[in-house]
């Protein structure tokens, strides 16, 4: 019997990346906007199908199972931990859209050479996530909402959760 694999946090970035596109580009294009290889791409599609977040004809996932598994599982799938000052880009409740809704004097960034901001340092859910949100505004306000369901109390879960349903739920 073989054992189904688990799901990665790159697959999620995958996941939500296409469900942004709406269609299914080339696989090196894939990559090329992510930040991921090719072989990486691919294993998350065929992982992704194998959780049911994704159509098995053409690994595009299913809106209503990528928003179950991100409101409900991914905080306790794929945990971040608030560490150490650093220099990088906001995210979570420091970034777009929180930030226009909770004001708070401790910024949460991801750690970036070219970051503008200083905060205390979120690992984001793959090292990548950084390098694909600079060239989509879309996609950085999903994952930006993801690291406050991540890393936010009651509050910043809650309004996270309520912008990532109507995201995701379109």
């Amino acid at each position: 019997m073989s054992q189904i694999p688990q799901l990665k946090p790159q697959d999620v970035l995958v996941a939500l990346k296409l469900f942004l596109l709406k269609e299914r580009p080339r696989l090196n294009d894939l990559a090329a906007d992510l930040g991921i290889s090719q072989a990486e791409i691919s294993g998350s599609l065929k992982r992704a199908i194998l959780a049911g977040i994704s159509r098995p004809d053409d690994g595009m996932p299913y809106p209503q199972a990528l928003g179950e598994f991100v409101l409900h599982g991914l905080r306790y799938a794929f945990p971040a931990q608030i560490g150490h000052l650093s220099k990088g880009m906001p995210t979570a409740y420091s970034a777009a859209p929180l930030n226009k809704k909770i004001s708070s004097a401790d910024a949460l960034i991801w750690p970036d050479v070219d970051g503008e901001m200083r905060g205390q340092a979120v690992e984001p859910l793959y090292k990548s996530a950084p390098f694909a949100a600079k060239k989509d505004p879309a996609l950085y306000e999903l994952l930006a909402l993801i690291d406050a369901l991540r890393v936010g109390g009651a509050r910043e879960r809650k309004l996270a959760a309520a912008e990532l349903d109507k995201r995701l739920s379109k």
